[in-house]
């Protein structure tokens, strides 16, 4: 295999580690603080203030209760807290004492938080004494927080902690259905943490917000850099964080600076009117496909970010700039000590500009999957590219192209690619087209299979509040403008709001059947008119089980293609006595111009019958 070339890695970088010989860990990062600023405030909820030295002791003893309990190196603890400052002391005291923390959401359904804890099987579980009464009937052993003795002096002994040792373990959803504990090492932690401090100038004064839902990762890139920088972390309450106008309004009055926000939340952020004194820096976003830009200029930047939980968080970022045309946003270039490569099927380099699935290699990339060595092996690969010994990279089954400027342009995912009518379709490239329609705030794009026909692409649609509905046959035309006609989806579904995960995450799972009553219709219907238009309309109702079409309904936009089209052919054969081929299909896709093509091939073939053929026509 030939080595990649410069141009898939992004720009120059610090090489592997050497940022990281300049970090500490975790626990004397925070103790450092605690000692040079210990009335500053650390963790800041609603009128609640913990300052650093606070923050320090309480973990302190904290993790001397788990040392107790026999915690320490690759030690799994489990902490199911809600977002909140028990939930940031706990975590903090988990790697003081040497462990590695397991977020675990209170909310999660029974079933899915003992399949957790069977499969992780931490030593102990950290919760609060008002979380789900499920929790008292496990076998592990129960920390309650609120039971532990803050008068303690005791502090923990120091414990040696090197970048090979474990620090963290989060769930992700499986492709099996199977949920998987991803392993994050303090190498990897360190490394997100030292790049996120250098690029976006972390300081004391900064005020950062800690949005994301327990046991969702962006958690950990929330918390850790601010705490080692000395920087105060702001938690805001649940209606608050999930509500744009009001999460701008907490952000401008608590003077925050950085914050992160999921995609679609961010999203209706950057279109929302902003004071232009406030002090908000950087506006992060990831975890979903970003579809818009800025449409003007926004009084912070915007940055676009992307990386699997199993790449610690974040492998490539970039700012997000006002920017005409339907191109979705970039997800930027590689972060300190990451390498990003775009392979084919037999894992070499695409040239320039091809789509490749995205392979990442360095220092963010995970130990494996724990307790999983088959699934670990299978995506946790050798990295061909890299000149050190045991280098590995992740395959992200996600699809990229490097774009002229350097950087990547995130495609889609190789299981969501959509095949029909024999086209591969990037939903993507659809969504990032719909978007650019006036009346829609944002889009989704699948293949669903209707009545059992064919997979058809469906659109769901989320109006914006200020406009009326447009006719579907308005999407289709506007669409046509930037989409061949093989991706302009079927039908088009409203929908109030794209439906999330708890993680914030597009949740395709709860997005409705398409029905009558939730449709875009078309204001535009024309009834047949004529005997032979209601005889296609007819034979057409028949073959795609609906009540009714209009003349001016396009075949293939029902969800026709060359199967349907050549049963459709065999009805017209036997209705009129013509034979059509199948280009006639798609010369005249429509009723109205379908039944003009069949009466002229009627008129033709009489026209060149002789007088007894016609006379033995009409006998």
């Amino acid at each position: 295999m030939n080595e990649i070339s410069p141009a898939a890695v992004g720009p120059a970088r610090a090489k592997d580690g050497e940022m990281l010989s300049q970090m500490t860990s975790i626990g004397e990062a925070v103790s450092t603080q605690a000692t040079a600023r210990p009335l500053a405030p650390a963790v800041v909820t609603g009128t609640s203030v913990l300052t650093y030295e606070e923050l320090d002791r309480r973990a302190s003893q904290l993790a001397t209760r788990l040392i107790e309990l026999g915690v320490g190196r690759e030690t799994v603890v489990a902490v199911c807290l809600e977002r909140s400052v028990e939930s940031i002391v706990s975590t903090l005291a988990v790697l003081k004492a040497g462990g590695a923390y397991l977020p675990i959401d209170p909310k999660l359904p029974i079933e899915r938080f003992n399949f957790i804890m069977s499969d992780a099987r931490p030593r102990i579980l950290i919760t609060a004494s008002n979380s789900t009464e499920e929790i008292a009937s496990c076998s592990l052993r129960v920390v309650d927080l609120h039971a532990v003795d803050r008068a303690a002096a005791d502090y923990p002994p120091a414990t040696g902690v090197d970048s090979e040792q474990l620090a963290y373990v989060i769930y992700t959803s499986g492709s099996t259905g199977r949920p998987k504990g991803v392993e994050i090492t303090v190498g990897n932690l360190l490394n997100l943490v030292s790049w996120h401090q250098a690029e976006f100038k972390i300081n004391p004064a900064d005020r950062a917000s800690h949005l994301a839902a327990v046991g969702f990762d962006a958690g950990v890139w929330e918390v850790w850099p601010y705490l080692m920088a000395g920087a105060a972390l702001y938690i805001p309450d649940e209606t608050t964080r999930l509500s744009p106008e009001a999460l701008r309004d907490w952000m401008v009055a608590n003077s925050i600076t950085i914050s992160f926000v999921p995609t679609t939340l961010a999203e209706s952020l950057i279109e929302l009117e902003w004071p232009e004194q406030t002090a908000l820096r950087f506006l992060l976003t990831g975890a979903d496909t970003l579809h818009r830009r800025p449409t003007k200029r926004l009084p912070f930047e915007f940055v676009n970010n992307y990386g699997p939980t199993e790449c610690t968080v974040v492998a490539t970022s970039g700012r997000v700039r006002i920017c005409a045309g339907s191109e979705l946003p970039a997800i930027g270039r590689p972060i300190a000590n990451t390498r990003i490569y775009l392979l084919d099927e037999s894992r070499r380099e695409v040239p320039a500009g091809e789509i490749g699935e995205i392979f990442i290699g360095g220092a963010n990339v995970g130990r494996g999957y724990l307790n999983q060595p088959a699934l670990t092996e299978e995506r946790f690969l050798p990295d061909p590219f890299s000149a050190e010994p045991h280098a590995r990279m992740y395959r992200t089954g996600d699809l990229a192209r490097r774009c002229d400027d350097g950087d990547f342009a995130y495609v889609g995912r190789v299981d969501e690619q959509i095949k029909i009518h024999g086209y591969r379709i990037e939903p993507a490239e659809i969504e990032a087209a719909l978007n650019g329609h006036p009346a829609i705030a944002a889009s989704v794009v699948v293949a669903r299979r209707l009545d059992c026909a064919e997979a058809r692409l469906i659109a769901y649609v989320a109006l914006r509040s200020s406009v009326m509905a447009p006719a579907a046959t308005e999407v289709r035309d506007f669409l046509k403008s930037y989409l061949p006609e093989y991706m302009v989806p079927t039908l088009f579904v409203k929908i109030d709001e794209l439906p999330l995960t708890s993680n914030g995450k597009l949740d395709r799972k709860a997005l409705p059947d398409p029905e009558e009553r939730n449709r875009l219709a078309d204001d535009s219907f024309v009834a047949p008119r004529t005997p032979t238009e209601q005889r296609v309309a007819e034979i057409l109702c028949a073959l795609f089980k609906v009540k009714e079409v209009g003349v001016n309904d396009n075949f293939f936009l029902l969800g026709g293609h060359s199967l349907l089209g050549a049963q459709l052919l065999t009805k017209i054969r036997n209705a009129f006595g013509i034979e059509l081929p199948l280009r006639a299909i798609f010369d005249a896709p429509t009723i109205a111009a379908l039944a003009a093509t069949i009466e002229r091939e009627i008129v033709a073939r009489v026209e060149s019958m002789t007088e007894a053929e016609a006379q033995a026509l009409v006998a």
